[in-house]
This record gives C-alpha cells, structure tokens and sequence, in this order.
C-alpha cells in the first residue's frame, strides 16, 4: 500500500491579490520549419497535450522537439505514398540502428551499478496515526503534539488500540484501515517520517510525536524488511534486456543528432539535449 499523506487545505483568509503571481511568459507563436516542411505554431500547441511539463513554456518546447524529431526521421526514411509512416520510420531504424549483444561481465558491471533497478529497496511494515496541523500555525502544531502526546501514552498502557484510536483521530486516509500503512519503501515518504521508521524496531512506537509538514504522527513499526540485491543469475534475462534498450536508446540518439547536423532547421534549435530527449510519438 502506498504512503499518501493528504492534509486539509489550508485556509486562505482572503483571496491573493491580482499580482500575486508572477504572469507566464507568452509561448511561442511562430512556425518552424525543416528541411522545407512547416510545422505550424497550432500543431505545436496541439502536440503540447501530451507533453505533461513543470510549466507550458517547457511543454511548448517538449512538444516541439517532438515534431522536429519525426519530421527529420520521416524525411529520412522517406515514406512511399501510401506507405504507413511509422512502418517506414521503424525499417529506417532497424536499418540503421545496430547494437552489440552484451555479455554476461557487461551485465555484472550493469547490476552493481544500477542495484535499484533489480533489486528492492529497504522497507518497513507500520502503522500511523497523523494529526494535521500547518507548519505555519504555531497553535494549531501545539494543539496536535499535546493530542499526540496524550495519544502515545494510551498507546503505551494498552498497544492494541492503535486501530480505534486511528479511526477516531488519524487526518489520513489510512484511518480506514486502522491507521495500516502497510509497506513503506525507502525514499517514498518524507524524511522526518523515514528517519523515524528506520530507528524504531519491530513493535516499537516512536518515543516522541513525529513531525512533519503535514502534522504531527504517532508511528509503530510492525517489520523491518531490508534491502535486497539478487545474484546476477537470478536476474540475467532482465539486465541484458536492459542493457540491450540503453545501447539502442544511445544508437538512436546518435542517429537523430547526425540527421539534425545534416538538415536545415529554422525556429528552432534541437542542441544536444533536444537529441537526447527525442520523444515522439514515432520514436517511442
């Protein structure tokens, strides 16, 4: 089960003024074209819905990228009339992309450098009781971590109660299951929270409330699961597999970067890491 923390929202006293945000740069309107063929500004803003991004200006060029790249790999595999473009793109590919078979001592060296990959991280079985409360709200933190407090010592003189009092008290959605988080792997919750889970030992609850932006927590750790590396045997199939998908993703970077040098691109500028991010839809 994966850790959600979800507090209430915070309480805005009063609408934020019309300047309060910063206003968004203006996207791009222009045309770009390659090798001859325009890609127009509306098949950019079109293209944008499927580049999800931190903001539109990053989807913009995303989504741009994106159309440079396939137009210069359907101007390469040049397509006969009627011929399905992505068939054509991905004979060009097979044509032109050739990749080594790894063997087992690159395989190795591929498992002990990417250990995430393959193997699963440390983990923990616990159980929590949150108590929302707003960083920025002195009272509101005090209130929770004497509630916590109180709450701890209940636990203390009767350890069972974990799931009632959860169900009665806990602002997250785990109260549903007496406050059962169920497995936590390291790295997928907040620091203070991990930091607490990993210095208690099985049944123990945490000796003071945990605080974190989201409230005050109540924490017992059921099990501790630790990190596991499997041999490379166990996992062989995988990692050449894995090997064989980086080698092609670099072969094809290289390819896209010589077409780019041969072609002419006006509006916009690919750049090595325009090459290195081909993400069309045809590419993909």
């Amino acid at each position: 089960m994966a850790v959600v923390f979800n507090p209430p929202p915070k309480p805005q006293a009063h609408a934020p003024a019309p300047h309060a945000h910063p206003a968004q740069p203006a996207l791009p309107e222009h045309d770009i074209v390659v090798n001859g063929t325009v890609i127009a500004a509306a098949e950019i803003a079109a293209e944008m819905q499927h580049h999800p991004a931190p903001d539109a200006m990053a989807a913009w060029e995303s989504a741009a990228r994106a159309l440079v790249v396939r137009r210069l790999l359907l101007d390469a595999a040049a397509p006969a009339e009627g011929e399905d473009e992505e068939a054509a793109v991905d004979a060009l590919l097979a044509r032109e992309i050739r990749v080594p078979e790894p063997d087992d001592a690159a395989g190795a060296r591929w498992l002990a450098a990417h250990p995430e990959r393959f193997g699963t991280p440390e983990a923990w079985e616990a159980s929590h009781i949150l108590l929302a409360a707003d960083p920025e709200d002195p009272p509101a933190r005090a209130a929770a971590t004497r509630k916590a407090e109180a709450l701890l010592a209940e636990l203390r003189a009767v350890p069972g109660k974990l799931p009632e009092l959860a169900r009665q008290h806990s602002a997250c959605p785990s109260r549903e299951q007496g406050g059962l988080l169920g497995r936590v792997e390291r790295g997928s919750t907040v620091p203070p929270f991990e930091a607490a889970l990993a210095g208690l030992a099985p049944g123990a609850f945490c000796t003071a409330p945990v605080a974190t932006r989201y409230g005050l927590h109540v924490v017992q750790v059921h099990r501790h699961i630790p990190a596991r590396l499997p041999a490379y045997p166990e996992v062989r199939a995988k990692v050449l597999r894995d090997l064989r998908a980086a080698a092609w993703e670099a072969a094809l970077r290289h390819t896209i970067a010589v077409l780019a040098a041969q072609a002419r691109i006006e509006g916009f500028v690919l750049g090595a890491e325009g090459e290195a991010r081909a993400d069309g839809p045809l590419v993909n």
